[in-house]
């Protein structure tokens, strides 16, 4: 949004809040001149916005007695985008100015959405949990799978879903879900299979026709969901074990290996090894899929050791020598 746009916004936000306001009040509010202040008052008026002029000592601008913008029309899948931006930004490292922003903005949404929304978008933030490797850009799931199993989260009510496990399996299950945790760029929920009586993490973009369900359950004491969406990743079991020495500082790898991806410890030279002067970290992952490490370390531009498996090691030879073979040809 430019600047001089976002200042008529602003403008059209103090005549809202009531009363006649000066011209002076209002580009001294704006951080502009009086006259600038007078083409953003058209600017509203060619809008079909009724700002009345008031003229004497105390004169200046008001809107028409009765004016209010008219509802916010949002979808609910707009509604539901714009509120998980704005709430996961607040967890993103923002400035305090930043923060507030967002939570004004959020409040301001709130307000004028049809009441229904708003009360499932409500419930929806309460059935949020955040991992501290919740930072990256979220994936926005399908709005009725999110706001059905927030609804079912709040109100200890079993859900029936549909789910699509990660080798394309089809399975129906009855979920006591405890809550809806971001990790890692994506949206997942943690609860208990009631079929089988244990705890699981299921991917929402692999849900399909949640619906609720009769009776209600207990919630279970200790961890937390964004803990128990944590321990399930630590525990899961994958296709390969992956273990590499790269040289570079914690913050380096994590910009591209995050902590829900990969386990960083201190490499500590075996006898006879020559301690190198710059710092050499062991990285340890748990991968359905080798493909995507090669172009990771390579964008990484940090010295690296494939310590296993002997397959990664063929994809990086294949990555280098097809990037080999096409500067070749330029």
């Amino acid at each position: 949004m430019s600047r001089p746009t976002g200042r008529v916004l602003t403008l059209l936000e103090l005549l809202q809040s009531g009363g006649t306001r000066t011209v002076a009040e209002l580009a001294d509010r704006l951080g502009v001149e009086g006259r600038t202040v007078r083409r953003y008052v058209g600017q509203l008026t060619d809008l079909d916005v009724p700002v009345e002029s008031v003229r004497g000592r105390y004169g200046g601008y008001r809107l028409a007695p009765g004016y209010r913008l008219p509802p916010l029309m949002l979808s609910d899948d707009e509604a539901l985008a714009v509120l998980l931006g704005l709430v996961a930004g607040r967890r993103a490292g923002l400035t305090a100015a930043e923060r507030t922003a967002s939570e004004t903005a959020s409040a301001k949404i709130r307000r004028v959405l049809p009441r229904h929304i708003a009360r499932r978008l409500d419930t929806l933030v309460e059935a949020l949990a955040f991992t501290e490797q919740s930072g990256e850009t979220l994936d926005t799931p399908d709005a009725e799978v999110l706001l059905t199993i927030a609804d079912a989260v709040r109100h200890r009510r079993p859900v029936a879903i549909r789910y699509i496990d990660r080798d394309g399996r089809r399975s129906e299950r009855t979920l006591h879900a405890y809550g809806i945790v971001a990790h890692a760029g994506r949206w997942y929920v943690t609860g208990k299979d009631a079929r089988i009586g244990e705890d699981r993490t299921f991917r929402l973009d692999r849900i399909a026709d949640p619906r609720t369900l009769p009776g209600s359950f207990e919630a279970p004491a200790g961890p937390g969901p964004a803990q128990r969406v944590l321990s399930a990743f630590a525990t899961a079991e994958y296709r390969y074990q992956v273990t590499l020495r790269i040289q570079g500082t914690v913050e380096q790898i994590r910009a591209h290996l995050p902590a829900g991806v990969a386990r960083l410890e201190e490499y500590a030279p075996l006898a006879g090894e020559e301690r190198a002067a710059e710092r050499w970290l062991r990285v340890e992952l748990r991968v359905e899929r080798l493909d995507w490490l090669p172009l990771v370390l390579a964008s990484l531009d940090r010295p690296f050791v494939i310590e296993r498996p002997d397959e990664l090691r063929g994809l990086v030879i294949a990555l280098a020598d097809r990037l080999t073979s096409s500067a070749r040809q330029a």
